[in-house]
């Protein structure tokens, strides 16, 4: 791992300084940076996919376990950087690329390159990651949503989006992310982190959390697009009762013609508003409507 200083003699090496439009605040907290990687625990039979390494300071550690490593960095200077620290790390596969194709899309390279990369591990998929903060969460709600799926994620985000994720109902940060994330799993905050564990100084605070699959839930699960789909429709409307808030369903929800039938398969209050619902009151929703645009 690499100290502040270190970070910032590679950096003053290649003439460069961090990146602010890429989201470049390097953690610097070696103890932390080893907090995290612990607490994820990867072995030699996991793949882990880190998405802004930097200069390859936590890949150092996370590849020091012996997993895969697949680390996606965009900035082509600190891929060079980083290739140059990693150089004793075969374990490592460092790609110069944008882990998001469009705004909320994973890169279908990217995902490409997992799969193939996938059956060498018989472990778990993760994302070990001090997340960039402006691409944490469409590349969470991807891993959670859509191949490949993550077994589990430990990363740095800002507090704000770590509060997003762990929140529940009637909270003001309780939203798609929350839900998604309770639904499929078990998610917790780890740590919280003061701006000066970053070089530069962020802001804001930030956290570490942790969120692991929790398979027989995700089971429960018939269509997770759906489920995504629903929970959007209400939180949009959130300060509606959930039976004004229908009347908006569009695209398949749309086929949903009589909302309070569901209601009250669901056992669920149309005077209710969205942020009274649990992440099991989604999936029971999301249960039913997937029943009905089916046909079942």
């Amino acid at each position: 791992m690499q100290t502040k200083q270190r970070i910032e003699q590679l950096l003053d090496g290649m003439g460069v300084r961090p990146n602010k439009r890429h989201g470049q605040n390097f953690l610097i907290d070696l103890n932390l940076m080893r907090y995290l990687v612990d607490a994820a625990g990867p072995t030699a039979a996991d793949l882990v996919l880190e998405v802004g390494p930097g200069t390859g300071s936590m890949t150092q550690e996370i590849a020091s376990r012996g997993c895969g490593v697949i680390a996606v960095e965009i900035d082509p200077v600190l891929v060079q950087i980083a290739r140059a620290e990693l150089q004793d790390y075969p374990n490592v596969e460092m790609l110069k690329a944008d882990i998001l194709e469009t705004k909320n899309l994973i890169s279908p390279a990217i995902t490409a390159l997992i799969a193939a990369t996938r059956p060498g591990r018989a472990g778990r998929f993760m994302l070990i990651s001090n997340l960039p903060y402006n691409a944490g969460t469409p590349v969470m709600m991807n891993l959670i949503t859509d191949e490949p799926l993550a077994d589990a994620m430990y990363v740095t985000v800002q507090k704000e989006v770590a509060q997003r994720m762990t929140a529940g109902p009637r909270n003001p940060a309780y939203g798609i992310l929350s839900v998604l994330m309770c639904a499929t799993g078990q998610v917790k905050m780890v740590k919280t982190l003061k701006p000066a564990c970053f070089w530069p100084q962020p802001d804001v605070d930030s956290a570490m959390v942790a969120w692991v699959r929790d398979k027989a839930k995700a089971a429960a699960i018939k269509d997770i697009h759906l489920l995504s789909d629903v929970v959007a429709l209400f939180m949009q409307h959130r300060r509606k009762m959930l039976r004004a808030a229908a009347k908006f369903a569009e695209e398949r929800l749309a086929a949903v013609s009589d909302w309070n039938a569901v209601f009250k398969l669901a056992n669920i209050v149309p005077e209710s508003r969205p942020d009274d619902l649990t992440s099991e009151d989604f999936v029971m929703l999301a249960n039913i409507c997937y029943g009905i645009i089916a046909g079942k």
